[in-house]
């Protein structure tokens, strides 16, 4: 994807798929009253200023009681840097709302690494045998309640009718009936996953120091999940929100009217309804951007994470460790690098 994504066709390829983009089709309102506006204005200022056919010939107007209607352009040019710190400063807002949930489910991804490798490497203590399939059954049970935390996460993250049936199935699929049913049927079910992942390491043979260092992973889980519903809870404040909304539009729908007589090169004016629909498509485009950004768990890929913690956990756990090594690591390092002679 980075090759495809610096590639030296991008340019290309992004203003080909741009009646494909997402974020434009979700303007159209927008785009088509400004449009309306500035079709209007071409065609009222046409018929009481008069007009040119489309053989050149120069026509009077047709109502005469009636004024045009323009505007100068000065004050739009006077609030247009206020126009653009109002844009900056709700871009980087929300893409700062963005950076920080995707850094919370990093710190997921990590941290359920650590924590599964420290349960299969401290597995066992103090010389006692080790039953491979007890243990096996004792790590499978750390790594699917890893994956039921932060699938739970997802879920309790997700808009309630977007993932509801996906994620029963899921869990029915891959945990016990009594346990997928206990976290299916909590109030606040990642807190019910992640007190089920805590017994299971409760029962891990290892020492207790040991057992410390991995629930010192759960506190990060919890972490994560409050930070995560904090931004869920807590959107940009609605009367900022709202005023550069209502800025930005109410600039846009009186923009036709000031930029009418810079475009009387053209053809009745007629050249301002695309100049007015590309304006109104990039700056709408910019309030959009921002607006999908501010609610980053619709546009986090989210579910590809949990498979992707599911995938690694069930690998590390199937690991070999203490007790049931033939050599230990080090030994057989040491006689790949220096054999016996």
């Amino acid at each position: 994807e980075w090759v495809k994504h610096r590639s030296s066709d991008r340019f290309v390829r992004n203003l080909s798929s741009i009646f494909n983009s997402g974020v434009y089709k979700s303007l159209a309102k927008e785009v088509l009253a400004t449009t309306a506006v500035a079709t209007f204005l071409v065609i009222f200022n046409g018929l009481t200023g008069g007009y040119t056919d489309l053989d050149g010939v120069q026509h009077e107007a047709l109502i005469n009681f009636l004024p045009m209607l323009t505007l100068p352009l000065t004050p739009f040019t006077l609030l247009s840097p206020s126009l653009g710190l109002l844009l900056v400063f709700r871009t980087n807002s929300s893409y700062g709302r963005w950076d920080e949930a995707r850094k919370f489910w990093g710190l997921n991804i990590n941290h359920t690494r650590d924590l599964n490798r420290m349960a299969t490497a401290w597995y066992g203590h103090d010389g006692i045998p080790i039953d491979p399939e007890k243990r096996a059954e004792d790590l499978r049970q750390v790594s699917l309640l890893t994956w039921a935390f932060v699938r739970s996460m997802k879920r309790h993250l997700s808009p309630p009718d977007e993932d509801e049936t996906a994620y029963i199935e899921e869990i029915n699929s891959r945990l016990s009936p009594s346990q997928a049913d206990a976290i299916a049927s909590a109030t606040h079910r990642p807190n019910r996953a992640l007190y089920d992942l805590s017994v299971a390491i409760d029962k891990l043979p290892m020492h207790f120091m040991r057992k410390n260092e991995i629930n010192k992973n759960l506190s990060i889980f919890e972490d994560t999940l409050g930070g995560s519903e904090r931004l869920l809870s807590s959107p940009v404040p609605l009367f900022y929100t709202r005023h550069t909304a209502r800025f930005l539009s109410t600039w846009l729908l009186l923009l036709p009217f000031a930029m009418y007589d810079p475009f009387k090169g053209s053809w009745n004016h007629v050249a301002e309804i695309p100049a007015i629909v590309l304006a109104s498509v990039f700056l709408f485009g910019i309030e959009e951007l921002a607006t999908q950004l501010e609610e980053p768990f619709t546009i986090l890929p989210m579910q590809g994470f949990c498979d992707k913690i599911g995938a690694n956990c069930d690998e590390i756990v199937s690991w070999r460790g203490q007790g049931l090594d033939a050599k230990s690591v080090v030994e057989e390092n040491m006689d790949a690098i220096a054999p016996s002679r």
